[in-house]
């Protein structure tokens, strides 16, 4: 089975199951693909992923985040005006983690070549047909492309010769990549000659990745990125590496759920289940506003919590994580609930008790307000020219068009398992349009550096640093029943990735939905957290509903101070696979939200 964003790129996924490779193999041919499409990512950015090994039955993690570059201080970026380092741009970039990742996860992993998995990315690369949702974003975004520049040869072909007014390739026009078909070929023919020199399999693939980070592709990255204002050097990209890392796992009423470390927001969930593992919400009935008032209500601890104590785990000082996920301290928030209204002052909470430890950071905690991080205007700041610039839409209630797409900004998921018991789930992301690319490697840089804070009083572990990951929302899943796969699931969507994710477990646990049902049902969309992008704002009490919530519902919990925006979907988009262990079969569910697809034999 795979599963994917795209339909060519779910089908880039059922190519390598055609030729005998086994659900790594076909992740990694989905995440080429997906990087080629323009996914709402390219092959700059970052990949995420989770690996269940059916041989040492267990689960691996794979964190090919990039890190800040030499120079990208707080210091550096506040001297520029900057509250956060900026939306997009050069400075906006951290070194690229997917090209690494992919070829990482192949290697050790998979089964067949890089020049196999690559084919259909290159394919691709060479020129398909662009979809309108690309070719109009492309259009949209095209005053920002032309700022940097190796960017317009790429995205704009009609650059100064409108057709039908667009600079931008039409829709259904065929998409030419030269320079990134060239950088393919080139870790192909890295490959292929360490084949030919007789090298092992995994020796030749990684012959190809030291072709990226440390041979001609690193050096035209490096010269692009510096050409266009940017701070990688050579020994960025040669001293970063691909982490095989042990997965953060909870259990929730005897399934085990795991997710990455610290280094993303997935614990956050795994939090969540431990303080909602209190309440019968089977009996609260699905969606009611009791249900809803409770999953929010856990939500904004654990994302409080989130927002403070989450980063980079290889730099000091360690993060609480012990205490966080105990189930004793998931209690003590449970019993901190107002069940008659919502709390728009939730705050962290202290888990350093918890693991018998004393906070090094209780002066910022007591500090923290909420008030501190509402929207306010910012069209002032020096940083402003690198925002892109989004229609402001205001509608009814305290909310904008901005705000939302800051919100759920997506990227792409990658679902895949076989019949051997591989197990894969992907969050990747980064350098979507409008993107810095990189010279003429045709490489669209990561912007995630926008999710690091420049001060410590706005999370004191995810201060920006040379060489440190940024605490990002990427976040795939695996769940566990009596040590087998149950469910692999990931969603896009930035903040609100872990709320749809969830909601969609507890779909099918306490509600008994299946897969398919549970990926389109009706979720809510919390505010009462930091966005991870732009200006960071938070917006306590805003809550996303579905436009099926019937009216009573809503105005009980208005009552309860929330506000409301009714969606008409508000369900990911998520992709799944539930492990049916009875019958031996696959249950593939990809949401009715997007484009999502997926392919199954």
């Amino acid at each position: 089975m795979a599963i994917t964003g795209k339909p060519l790129g779910a089908t880039a996924g059922a190519m390598m199951f055609q030729k005998g490779g086994n659900a790594v193999d076909a992740a990694a041919a989905m995440l080429a693909a997906t990087c080629t499409m323009w996914d709402t990512l390219h092959c700059g950015g970052e990949t995420q992923a989770l690996i269940y090994h059916p041989k040492l039955k267990k689960v691996i993690g794979i964190n090919a985040l990039g890190v800040a570059p030499t120079g990208a201080t707080a210091e550096f970026y506040r001297s520029k005006g900057y509250d956060h380092p900026p939306e997009f741009g050069p400075l906006a970039a951290i070194t690229p983690g997917t090209p690494g990742g992919l070829m990482v996860m192949l290697a050790e992993y998979g089964t067949l070549s890089l020049k196999e998995v690559l084919a259909p990315a290159i394919q691709m690369a060479d020129g398909f047909a662009i979809e309108a949702q690309l070719a109009n974003t492309i259009e949209r975004q095209k005053a920002w492309i032309k700022k940097w520049t190796s960017s317009p040869a790429v995205m704009l072909p009609h650059a100064g010769s409108p057709i039908n007014g667009r600079e931008a390739p039409e829709p259904g026009e065929i998409f030419v990549q030269k320079d990134l078909a060239a950088t393919f070929r080139k870790l192909v023919d890295a490959e292929q000659r360490a084949l030919r020199a007789g090298k092992t399999r995994r020796q030749a693939i990684m012959a190809a990745y030291d072709r990226f980070y440390k041979g001609d592709i690193a050096q035209e990255l490096v010269r692009g990125m510096r050409e266009d204002g940017g701070l990688f050097t050579l020994a960025d990209l040669a001293n970063w590496k691909v982490k095989i890392e042990e997965p953060t796992c909870t259990s929730y009423k005897g399934i085990d759920v795991c997710k990455l470390q610290q280094w993303q927001q997935g614990p956050a969930m795994l939090q969540a289940l431990n303080i909602l593992e209190h309440a019968d919400l089977k009996a609260m009935e699905y969606n009611s506003p009791k249900y809803v008032h409770t999953l929010y209500q856990a939500m904004s601890m654990a994302f409080a919590d989130r927002d403070f104590y989450y980063g980079d785990p290889a730099f000091a000082p360690e993060e609480p994580m012990k205490g966080l996920l105990s189930k004793e301290y998931a209690k003590a928030r449970y019993n901190s609930i107002d069940w008659t209204k919502n709390d728009p002052a939730i705050k962290p909470g202290d888990p350093y008790p918890y693991q018998g430890g004393a906070n090094p950071f209780a002066n910022l905690l007591a500090q923290w307000d909420n008030r501190t991080f509402l929207p306010k205007d910012t069209s002032k700041q020096s940083g402003q020219q690198d925002r892109v610039v989004r229609p402001d839409t205001t509608l009814d209630n305290p909310f904008t068009a901005q705000l939302r797409e800051s919100f759920h900004g997506g990227t792409t998921s990658i679902e895949a398992a076989d019949s051997a018991g591989w197990v894969v789930s992907i969050t990747p992301s980064g350098g979507w349009v409008p993107a810095v690319i990189a010279g003429r490697t045709g490489i669209g840089l990561s912007q995630r550096g926008q999710s690091f804070v420049t001060r410590p009083e706005d999370g004191p572990f995810n201060v920006i640093e040379p060489g440190k990951r940024p605490r990002v929302t990427l976040t795939p899943t695996l769940a566990l029943k009596d040590g087998a796969p149950f469910l692999a699931f990931a969603v896009q969507g930035g903040d609100t990735q872990d709320q749809n994710l969830l909601q969609f477990f507890l779909n099918v646990v306490e509600f008994g939905m299946t897969v398919q049902q549970a990926v389109e049902a009706p979720n809510i969309n919390s505010y009462q957290l930091r966005n991870s992008f732009g200006f960071h704002e938070i917006q306590p009490g805003l809550m996303e509903i579905a436009t099926s919530m019937p009216e009573a519902y809503r105005s009980a919990l208005r009552g309860m101070g929330y506000t409301l925006r009714p969606l008409e979907r508000t369900s990911g988009p998520i992709n799944a696979i539930w492990f049916d262990r009875k019958h031996r079969t696959m249950w593939g569910g990809s949401s009715n939200h997007g484009e999502d697809h997926g392919i199954a034999w």
